[in-house]
């Protein structure tokens, strides 16, 4: 009756005693939970020591690699990285920050283009491909970015502060392609996304236009 373990997201279901057992195994009681957790790694991602020697920079919730805060590993879901159009301009020295619900209006223009992503299972350090890298400074147009959280607290834990956050590191070199995301699919909102009831699988059909095959883009 062995699970195999995968890459990826594992949900783990625990139960455990007090004393080990010897003869019957007494009742647990309320000492159980699960959680959610890589077992395995998805491609053996290299040590942050290769990186030791490069400058980055950070975007945190306070003010590469995912920073994931250790008093949170259970609470934090998953993050991305936007960027914002290059039209929008905001106050500097009073940036929104909060309840992404709250900013819809000023986040309107910065929530389409993401510049990286990490959901549990994730590889903590993702090392790009050695002909492309991602546009940072110089004539990219991009000055501000939005980082959104997505927590799992189905406890309802109250008083819980996070500073997960994500670090890229600069290359010495500049390389060949600039790296972006393709995003594909259908939106995650109740009219676009609707799971039918009693199904054990289901289809969703997403469309994009006709345009989108006439642009060239380089995969790895």
């Amino acid at each position: 009756m062995d699970v195999e373990i995968k890459s990826g997201t594992n949900v783990i279901i625990y139960a455990y005693g007090l004393t080990d057992p010897i003869g019957d195994i007494n009742y647990h009681q309320n000492r159980r939970g699960s959680r959610m957790t890589p077992l395995q790694s998805y491609a053996n991602p290299p040590t942050e020591n290769k990186f030791a020697s490069l400058d980055y920079f950070e975007f945190r919730l306070n003010n590469h690699k995912t920073l994931i805060d250790p008093n949170n590993v259970d609470l934090v879901h998953h993050l991305v990285l936007y960027e914002c159009d290059p039209t929008v301009k905001f106050d500097d020295n009073n940036l929104p920050e909060g309840v992404c619900d709250d900013y819809y209006r000023e986040f309107s223009h910065c929530l389409s283009n993401t510049a990286t992503v990490w959901a549990v299972g994730g590889e903590e350090i993702v090392e790009f491909p050695t002909e492309a890298g991602y546009p940072v400074g110089g004539d990219f147009g991009i000055k501000y970015y939005v980082i959104e959280m997505h927590y799992n607290n189905p406890k309802l834990i109250p008083n819980r502060r996070d500073n997960t956050g994500i670090r890229f590191y600069i290359g010495k070199e500049l390389r060949q392609y600039d790296l972006g995301y393709l995003a594909f699919g259908t939106s995650s909102n109740a009219l676009a996304l609707t799971i039918p009831p009693k199904v054990d699988q289901f289809i969703v059909d997403s469309y994009c236009p006709s345009e989108f095959s006439k642009v060239s883009y380089y995969f790895r």
